[in-house]
């Protein structure tokens, strides 16, 4: 009304300071015009700080919020911190909580895991979900302050209760692994789906893995396929590689080649070294596309300077062959060996056969039994039968 005019005589000051109110409980459309205000000049900044300046918590964090997010004003992390902490030194909970994540992240200052977890205590204790969930994470990791799982686990279920998804997701994970509770999937699987449900991306991945193993859930191969696909088409590149993989075996959904290498480029492009290893695969083979090896090679790369050992040895293999890459055995041997110290059997058997044969490295009877009986150790029979030879 005051800003319009309707009914009073139009005054934009206490039109601004009516919007900072109703923005103050939440009301988006008064958070709009206050920035259209500022925006376009019928507000000024010395406006906004003189309603925060009068000691009202509310609008204290409205104007943190307002610096924070650069809302018609140039971003200024300091003067958010500045007034964040003059709200939370009042009590305002979601203050709080933004002085936890802003020493966190070191915005505007110095970087302080304790005091990140003493702000987010003061936000919790007055019930702020998010806050427990990031003071959760910090006990699990031991970050400002002393790990304690159990803890973690006991603030994870204060929000979890509430709904509060990333909570839910981190109590799975914590019943999942036996941490801060007694290892139970099926606890694991109720609150991953309770978060799953409200769309968390990872809970729906790691939901999938359940249903998929069948642990703490009856192995059920659609469920796990519809789990992954509700991740993957929101880009988590885990739930895309899995995805891919179901589709190439006909797992919980028709067989489909097509598919399953779609899935795979989609995983691949956003780095997944798995995915990027099985698309070499695939451009090896000619599977669904076109036999192309220096694409295979290319993808091999890739995925062994992740440190993919199957990758490292596959492209071990195309540079000893000289099969879409430069016919290099020095090269061959060099990913051969990153290969095997990571204990891939295939690639301690062929580095045990070069010894041997004296192919791209010094000949050595010594050390060709050394990867011999490593390639043995791993179940390979060749590795076994070459080592006794050797003996």
């Amino acid at each position: 009304m005051y800003y319009k005019g309707e009914g009073v005589l139009r005054d934009n000051t206490k039109a601004f300071e009516w919007f900072q109110k109703a923005a103050s409980q939440g009301n988006t459309k008064a958070q709009f015009n206050i920035e259209a205000m500022l925006n376009n000049g019928t507000a000024t900044r010395q406006d906004n700080i003189k309603v925060a300046s009068q000691d009202f918590a509310e609008e204290q964090y409205l104007q943190g919020i307002i610096y924070y997010d650069g809302l018609g004003v140039k971003q200024d992390y300091a003067k958010a911190a500045e007034f964040f902490r003059k709200a939370a030194n009042q009590g305002h909970d979601e203050s709080q909580y933004n002085l936890g994540v802003m020493y966190n992240k070191g915005q505007s200052v110095k970087q302080d895991y304790a005091k990140s977890a003493e702000w987010y205590e003061k936000a919790a204790n007055q019930g702020h979900n998010s806050a427990r969930s990031n003071l959760g994470i910090m006990y699990a990791k031991g970050e400002g302050v002393k790990k304690d799982y159990a803890k973690a686990a006991e603030l994870f279920r204060k929000a979890a209760n509430q709904g509060h998804d990333e909570s839910q997701y981190n109590l799975g994970v914590m019943y999942a692994k036996g941490e801060g509770v007694r290892q139970d999937y099926a606890q694991a699987a109720q609150w991953y789906e309770k978060a799953a449900s409200q769309g968390h991306i990872k809970a729906q991945y790691f939901l999938g893995i359940l249903y998929f193993k069948g642990e703490g859930v009856k192995q059920d191969y659609a469920k796990a396929a519809e789990w992954y696909q509700k991740a993957a088409d929101q880009d988590n590149a885990d739930a895309q590689f899995h995805l891919g993989g179901m589709y190439a075996n006909g797992l919980g959904v028709r067989k489909d080649s097509t598919i399953a290498k779609s899935w795979q480029q989609r995983s691949a492009n956003q780095g997944h070294p798995g995915a990027q290893y099985i698309l070499g695969l695939i451009y090896h083979s000619g599977e669904s596309v076109r036999q192309d090896h220096a694409e295979a090679a290319k993808w091999y790369e890739k995925s062994s300077n992740q440190g993919f050992a199957d990758a490292q040895f596959s492209l071990g293999k195309m540079h000893h062959k000289g099969e879409g890459a430069r016919q290099d055995i020095i090269k061959a041997v060099e990913w051969y060996r990153k290969a095997a110290n990571q204990g891939h059997a295939d690639a301690q058997l062929m580095l045990g056969a070069l010894y041997m044969k004296g192919e791209g490295v010094g000949k050595n009877r010594v050390t060709a039994k050394e990867w011999l009986g490593k390639a043995c150790d791993n179940g390979l029979k060749k590795g076994c039968e070459g080592y006794r030879m050797l003996n």
